[in-house]
C-alpha cells in the first residue's frame, strides 16, 4: 500500500465544482492533494477533522502589497493566518518610485513567504503620459522580467485613451503579455459600457473598478471576470454584491486593491470580504468558491483554488462557517506557524526636494474657487465650486466650510515642482499631515490648516527618507517612517500596525472631528491620482478627469 505524508478525514469539504459541502478524505502528499475519498493509501499522519467545514485556500484576486505598509515577507505572516494563501500583486507602487529595481526586490523578498505571491508586471509606469513620477518602464523594459517564474501576466491596464488610440506602446505591452500564455488586467474606473468593450477588443479580461451594482452589472455583460473590492478605502462590496446570483457568481471574486496592515490584522482581509458577502444573503458555498476558484480561473492559476485530485493542498479548517473564522491553514501540505523571516534591505534614497516655506501661499484674486471633495471611503471625488475664505489675497483655512489647502511636491528627481489646490473633508483646525505615499506617482502630498504646519510635515517626512507625519506648527506630533521606497515600514508587522495606530491618534489631535469614519492617510494618498474621477492634484497643478486636461484653482467660468 503506498503511503503518503497526511491525510485529513470526517471534514465537510467544498467542492468548488458544485458549490457544495461533501463528506471526504483529503489524502496529501507532497503539498499536493493526491486523491479525494477513499483510496488504497495509509497516511504517516490523519488528522480527524470532527465535522469542520473545509474550504480551499482564499486568494486576493487583486491588491498593492505597498499599501499595506509593510514587505511582502511581513504581509505573508498576517495573510496566512488570515486564511489568505495567495495573492495577486500589482507592484506599480515601488515600480512608479524605482523601476525595475524596486519590481526585483519585491519578488526577492517575496520569496521568504509560504504565501503565494503572483506579480503581474506594471502597465502604467507613469499612470499617464504627463505624470513626474521616479521611472519609466517600456514594453522593452518589462518583457525581460516574465521569465521570472512568480511574474503572472500584464497588471492593470490603466490609460484608457492609450488603449482607444490603440497606442503602439500599451499595445506591444499587452501583445507581449498574450503571446507568452498570460492574460492582462483591466482598470475600468470611469468607463462606460462602450469604454468597457474597447478594453475588450484588445483582450483585456478583468476590472476591480465597479462601485455600484449597476458598474458590476455593466462589467459583467461586457464579458470580465469582475472582482468585487473591500479595503480601507474602497468599500465597495456592500454596493456590489447585490449584483450576484447562483447563476452569474462563477464571473465574480474578491479584491482588497489597497489595504492597510492594521485593517488586516483587525478586520481581515477576503475573510472579510467572505463574511460580507454571507450577510448579504450569497450561500456560503458560493461566497467561499468566490474567494478561492473564481479568483484562480480568471488569473489561469491551475492547480489552486479547489479541494481536489491534482491541485495545491492549500486549505482552511474553519472555526465558523458564517463568520470565516480560520481555525487552522495548510498551504503546500503543511500546518501554517509563525516565520521568523526578516526584511530585506532596500537602501535608495528616494525622496529629494527643495520646497520653501513661502511657495506654500496661494494667492487667490476671486473667492470662487474649484475644491476637491473627497467621498470618504471611497477614491473618487467630487468636483465642487465654492466660494472659499481668504485675507488680503490670500487663501486661508476655511474652518466653516471644512475647506483646507492640500499641496504635492514632487520628491523624484528634485525638479522643485509642486501644485497647490482647496479641499473639502478633512475637518482640520491646528495642523497638516503629509506623506510620500501618493498614487501613482508618489510624490509627497499633504494637506493642513496653515503653511508652517504643513512645511513642517513635509520636511519631517523629507528628513527621515520618506514616511507619513502629523506636525502642529513646528512640533512633529507623530512620524511613521516608511524606509523601503518611502512607501513601507522596515518594520514588523505588528510594529508598523502600532505606527499607524500612532499617526491615527495624532490626526485626532489636529482634526476637529469627534469620530474619524475614515482613514485620512489613505484617503490622502489618493488625491493626487489623475486616472480616478473625478478632481485631483499633482505636482504640476489641479487636474480634471471629466475634462482630461488641467484647470485652474480659481473657478474662470462663471
Amino acid at each position: 500500500m503506498k503511503k503518503v505524508e497526511k491525510c485529513i478525514k470526517n471534514g465537510r469539504v467544498l467542492n468548488v465544482f458544485s458549490r457544495q459541502f461533501e463528506n471526504k478524505s483529503l489524502w496529501i502528499d507532497h503539498g499536493m492533494i493526491v486523491a479525494a475519498g477513499p483510496a488504497d493509501l495509509q497516511a504517516d499522519e490523519c488528522i480527524d477533522a470532527h465535522d469542520a467545514y473545509i474550504v480551499p485556500g482564499m486568494i486576493d484576486a487583486h491588491v498593492h502589497i505597498e499599501s499595506s505598509m509593510v514587505a511582502p515577507s511581513e504581509l505573508g505572516k498576517v495573510l496566512l493566518k488570515k486564511g489568505v494563501t495567495a495573492i495577486v500583486t500589482d507592484p506599480h507602487e515601488i515600480a512608479n518610485v524605482c523601476g525595475i529595481d524596486g519590481i526585483k526586490y519585491m519578488i526577492e523578498d517575496a520569496s521568504q513567504t509560504l504565501l503565494d505571491i503572483f506579480f503581474m508586471l506594471p502597465s502604467s509606469v507613469p499612470c499617464a503620459p504627463f505624470e513626474h513620477n521616479g521611472a519609466t518602464l517600456n514594453a522593452k523594459d518589462l518583457y525581460p522580467l516574465y521569465q521570472y517564474k512568480e511574474v503572472n501576466g500584464l497588471a492593470e491596464v490603466m490609460d484608457y485613451p492609450a488603449v482607444a488610440r490603440r497606442d503602439s506602446g500599451i499595445m506591444q505591452k499587452i501583445r507581449d503579455a498574450q503571446s507568452l500564455g498570460h492574460h492582462v488586467d483591466g482598470h475600468g474606473s470611469g468607463l462606460n459600457y462602450s469604454q468597457l468593450d474597447v478594453y475588450r477588443q484588445v483582450g483585456i479580461d478583468t476590472d476591480h473598478e465597479c462601485t455600484s451594482s449597476e458598474e458590476a452589472q455593466e462589467r459583467l455583460s461586457a464579458g470580465f471576470w469582475v472582482f468585487l473590492r473591500e479595503g480601507s478605502v474602497e468599500r465597495d462590496l456592500q454596493h456590489t454584491i447585490d449584483i450576484v446570483t447562483e447563476g452569474n457568481a462563477q464571473r465574480f471574486a474578491f479584491c482588497t486593491d489597497d489595504k492597510l496592515i492594521d485593517d488586516i490584522i483587525t478586520e481581515g482581509s477576503i475573510d472579510r470580504c467572505v463574511r460580507l458577502a454571507i450577510k448579504k444573503g450569497i450561500r456560503p458555498e458560493t461566497a467561499y468558491t468566490m474567494a478561492s476558484y473564481n479568483a484562480a480561473c480568471a488569473h489561469k492559476l491551475s492547480t489552486s483554488g479547489v479541494l481536489n485530485t491534482g491541485y495545491k493542498a492549500d486549505l482552511l479548517i474553519l472555526a465558523d462557517l458564517q463568520d470565516a473564522t480560520v481555525e487552522k491553514t495548510m498551504k503546500n501540505g503543511q500546518w501554517i506557524t509563525e516565520n521568523t523571516s526578516t526584511v530585506l534591505p532596500f537602501n535608495q534614497n528616494t525622496v529629494q526636494q527643495h520646497l520653501k516655506l513661502s511657495d506654500l501661499k496661494l494667492p487667490l484674486s476671486s473667492s470662487y474657487c474649484n475644491v476637491i471633495g473627497i467621498k470618504p471611503n471611497h477614491i473618487v471625488t467630487d468636483h465642487l465650486k465654492c466660494k472659499v475664505a481668504r485675507t488680503e489675497g490670500f487663501f486661508i483655512n476655511d474652518e466653516r466650510q471644512d475647506i483646507s489647502k492640500m499641496v504635492v511636491v514632487e520628491r523624484h528627481h528634485n525638479l522643485g515642482t509642486f501644485g497647490i489646490g482647496l479641499v473639502h473633508g478633512f475637518s482640520l483646525k491646528n495642523g497638516a499631515i503629509a506623506t510620500t505615499v501618493a498614487h501613482d506617482s508618489h510624490n509627497i502630498v499633504a494637506v493642513g490648516s496653515d503653511d508652517e504646519s504643513i512645511y513642517s510635515a513635509i520636511q519631517k517626512i523629507t528628513s527621515c527618507g520618506g514616511g507619513i507625519a502629523v506636525a502642529s506648527g513646528e512640533q512633529i506630533i507623530a512620524c511613521m517612517p516608511l524606509a523601503l521606497a518611502g512607501l513601507m515600514s522596515k518594520k514588523p508587522y505588528d510594529q508598523a500596525a502600532k505606527d499607524l495606530q500612532d499617526i491615527m491618534d495624532a490626526y485626532k489631535k489636529i482634526s476637529y472631528l469627534q469620530t474619524v469614519s475614515f482613514n485620512p492617510f489613505i484617503t490622502l494618498s489618493f488625491l493626487t491620482l489623475p486616472v480616478i474621477p473625478s478632481l485631483k492634484l499633482t505636482d504640476q497643478g489641479l487636474y480634471d478627469f471629466d475634462q482630461g486636461t488641467f484647470i485652474d484653482v480659481e473657478v474662470t467660468d462663471h
